[in-house]
């Protein structure tokens, strides 16, 4: 380890007038055009100055003080100490070496060897641990709580977002398990009474004959309750309604919900009076008659 004190032949305290002082003096004595039969005079002479360029600048200075003839790359050092500081994994091994910078013994090298080979990376992260969860409509609509049983025993709360879907992943940090970070991957049940596709609801809608001829209200029940839907006089079959703001909710922005199709599925009547049956025929009387 070079000792650029000890070259200026200065004590560790010395200030900065002493160090100039020091330096104009070895440098007269051993400048290689007074010595020009002392072949050593001109490498001397290099380590004066060398000595002298970090000396005389406070910054190179500090920086040597603290690491050393690995002054140059102290910044990166420091670094990589404060992000380690952050992430609780960094440790400095045992600094006995001859060098001041021992071998490790696990045969990795030496400390700035296994420091420096890392420089542009984060070390390797242990993969985050997942865990299935299963949630129904209503909770992949409304959000929901979950308590999860973690390998290392412990049990956490988890909070599933509004908007999840099958195959969603929801992201737990590291700080909440105790363990490390963990992806809950999410399924929804199926529903008896709706399909989803992404953010729309599909279901259908029970219409009396009469109401589909005549026209009327009919109660079509969504996630959060039942909504009243008019429908026209002579609406068809399989006629699909929209209504907006009924769907599923967006997951990055739950306000933002999508749409509920309704399908008119006409019921037929059963159990006919003998009026009833009659008004029937003479319905088609005229309808016939019409056709005619």
């Amino acid at each position: 380890m070079s000792d650029y004190y000890g070259v200026l032949g200065v004590s560790r305290n010395a200030s900065e007038s002493e160090i100039r002082q020091a330096y104009r003096k070895l440098a007269r004595q051993h400048h290689p055009d007074v010595n020009r039969e002392d072949k050593s005079s001109e490498e001397l002479f290099k380590s004066i100055n060398e000595a002298y360029s970090v000396l005389s600048d406070q910054s190179k200075r500090r920086r040597y003080d603290r690491h050393g003839d690995n002054w140059e790359h102290s910044e990166r050092l420091e670094q990589e100490q404060a992000r380690g500081r952050r992430m609780g994994r960094f440790d400095w091994p045992d600094l006995s070496g001859e060098d001041g910078f021992a071998t490790g013994t696990s045969g990795q090298g030496s400390i700035f060897d296994r420091l420096f080979s890392n420089l542009g990376g984060e070390r390797a992260q242990p993969r985050p641990a997942e865990y299935p969860v299963q949630v129904t409509l209503e909770e992949a609509d409304q959000g929901s709580l979950r308590v999860l049983g973690l390998e290392s025993g412990r049990r956490i709360e988890v909070k599933i977002p509004a908007g999840v879907d099958t195959g969603s992943r929801v992201h737990i940090p590291a700080r909440g398990t105790g363990q490390g970070e963990i992806y809950l991957v999410v399924s929804v049940r199926s529903h008896a009474g709706f399909q989803r596709q992404g953010k729309d609801l599909y279901s259908d809608v029970d219409v009396p004959l009469e109401d589909a001829i005549l026209g009327g209200d009919v109660n079509v029940a969504t996630l959060t309750g039942q909504v009243s839907l008019t429908i026209p006089p002579e609406t068809p079959n399989g006629q699909r309604f929209r209504l907006a703001g009924r769907g599923m909710p967006d997951l990055n922005n739950p306000s933002n919900k999508g749409s509920l199709y309704a399908t008119v599925k006409v019921t037929l009547p059963t159990g006919l009076s003998g009026q009833e049956r009659e008004l029937f025929q003479a319905i088609k009387a005229l309808r016939n008659g019409a056709n005619h």
